[in-house]
């Protein structure tokens, strides 16, 4: 069998999710004229648009789907191709595909993302949302849906639990409470009447271009591959199920065992909402706190691994403690000439005071962006600085309807519980809790329209000795947003 001809490229990126369409466009931004090829899993591939910036670390965008084809006519140079890599041959440079075919490059930028944890094997009765197929498959099974079980408490879940309406939704987390990744308690607090309303189910306009999934498509083994949901991955789905709304939240627990209807039957005085006038429910879930609750499906959101294997198989890849590939500074991997971004890397530099990694599209594009540039510079024989983004953790969102902003170290991350509180409260308006450490800002939360989050952020990056203000920090009759910028 003849070996397949090697095609060049001066820049290779695998994955077509933000991180790797990111990396692309900023490469052909610094370096016009080199082919750069983008291999994606995906029929689709991810862009952001509509970038506002708030602060110098922060911006809010949106996320779309593009055929590749809008990608390929906005930056020449860059190819699409729709393939799997079979191997990655560091010593060769070479990367080879699931149809045979083989690439060469000079600089590779691995932007795989993350798999989905899984609570069991993919069944006809347990969901995931990691992206467009599988959120279409979620908007096909809750249409019928009485009560479905989401297990999970990040991102996804929370905006899940809140965009659903017309079913009964049993959340299942193991913190303590709603969201905990993100906000602390008295944030949940605040939220939790936005989260039991009914939502209005008035028409939701989208100017957006739409593209579609054949699924068909001899390259769909596997949903696990796709680019990650954007930020507003709900919108344009119908998610109402076939009765009325209603949130039960079930805390501190863990999913025990998944049970097909006849495995219950002698279960019945240990069952909670076993089962319905309408009879038995396809699947029983038994928590561990001895419930079993019986519903139509499960979704499965209980958080992500970086998705390493593409590139692995063969190869010695240095891995973070959390599986990623390990990068230095410059966004290199222990491999010579390859690159990493977004959800499937792990930072190894010594790391910002108030900057950590969370796996989310901010973080994503971020990365994808300086990856770029550490790939352009090394190539060019350019010497570069690290981004400012690395300073400081930011980033904006938005749960049950409220804008959220978080910066820094808002959860009093690696702080082990020495640091004060500064609270600020508005039923319904506002929540503003700032991180304080010897009179100096190491993070805040910022829910609502509070338009603190510039200020803010130079509290924290100046580290500023604020002590003399106390309370007064907070004190809604002064203009704090005035005073310090």
């Amino acid at each position: 069998m003849a070996e397949p001809v090697t095609e060049e490229y001066t820049y290779i990126v695998v994955g077509g999710g933000i991180a790797g369409v990111t990396c692309a466009e900023h490469l052909y931004i610094l370096h016009p004229e080199a082919q750069t090829l983008v291999l994606t899993a995906s029929p689709l591939i991810k862009a952001v648009t509509n970038v506002l910036p708030l602060t110098k670390t922060l911006d809010t965008f949106e996320v779309e789907e593009h055929d590749p084809n809008t990608l390929q006519s906005k930056c020449p140079s860059v190819s699409v191709i729709r393939d799997f890599v079979a191997h990655l041959d560091v010593e060769k440079q070479l990367v080879h595909t699931s149809t045979g075919r083989c690439f060469s490059y000079q600089k590779l930028c691995v932007c795989t993302g993350a798999t989905p944890k899984l609570l069991a094997e993919r069944g006809p009765h347990v969901v995931w949302l990691r992206d467009t197929e599988s959120a279409q498959q979620f908007q096909a099974q809750i249409k019928d849906a009485r009560r479905i079980m989401i297990v999970g408490n990040g991102g996804i879940a929370t905006e899940m639990v809140y965009e659903v309406t017309g079913v009964e939704v049993i959340w299942a987390m193991k913190d303590k409470h709603m969201t905990a990744h993100f906000i602390d308690p008295g944030a949940a607090e605040f939220m939790q009447p936005e989260l039991l309303k009914e939502k209005d189910e008035g028409p939701t306009v989208s100017k957006r271009r739409k593209y579609t999934v054949e699924h068909s498509s001899q390259l769909s083994g596997t949903s696990l591959v796709g680019g990650s949901l954007g930020p507003d991955w709900h919108s344009g789905l119908k998610l109402k199920g076939k009765t009325e709304r209603k949130i039960i939240m079930e805390k501190e627990v863990e999913v025990k065992r998944i049970f097909e209807p006849m495995e219950v039957t002698q279960l019945q005085e240990m069952v909670t909402y076993l089962n319905s006038e309408e009879g038995e429910w396809p699947v029983y879930v038994e928590l561990t706190n001895g419930k079993i609750y019986g519903c139509d499906f499960i979704v499965s959101a209980i958080g992500v691994t970086p998705n390493v294997s593409a590139v692995t198989s063969g190869n010695k890849f240095a891995l973070g403690e959390d599986g990623g590939l390990l990068i230095d500074e410059k966004m290199r991997t222990s491999e010579k000439n390859i690159f990493a971004a977004g959800d499937v890397c792990s930072p190894g530099w010594q790391i910002a005071p108030h900057w950590f990694q969370m796996r989310l599209w901010t973080q994503a594009r971020q990365m994808g962006s300086y990856a770029a540039k550490c790939m352009w510079s090394s190539q060019a024989g350019e010497e570069i600085y690290m981004d400012f983004c690395f300073e400081l953790f930011s980033h904006a969102t938005k749960f049950f309807g409220h804008k959220v902003i978080l910066l820094g170290l808002f959860n009093g991350q690696g702080l082990d519980g020495k640091y004060e509180i500064l609270l600020r409260y508005t039923r319904g308006m506002e929540y503003i809790k700032c991180v304080m450490v010897e009179g100096r800002m190491q993070g805040a939360v910022l829910i609502g329209e509070t338009d603190l989050e510039e200020t803010f952020e130079n509290l924290i990056l100046n580290q500023m000795d604020l002590s003399e203000y106390g309370e007064d920090l907070l004190n809604p009759d002064i203009d704090i947003e005035d005073y310090f910028d």
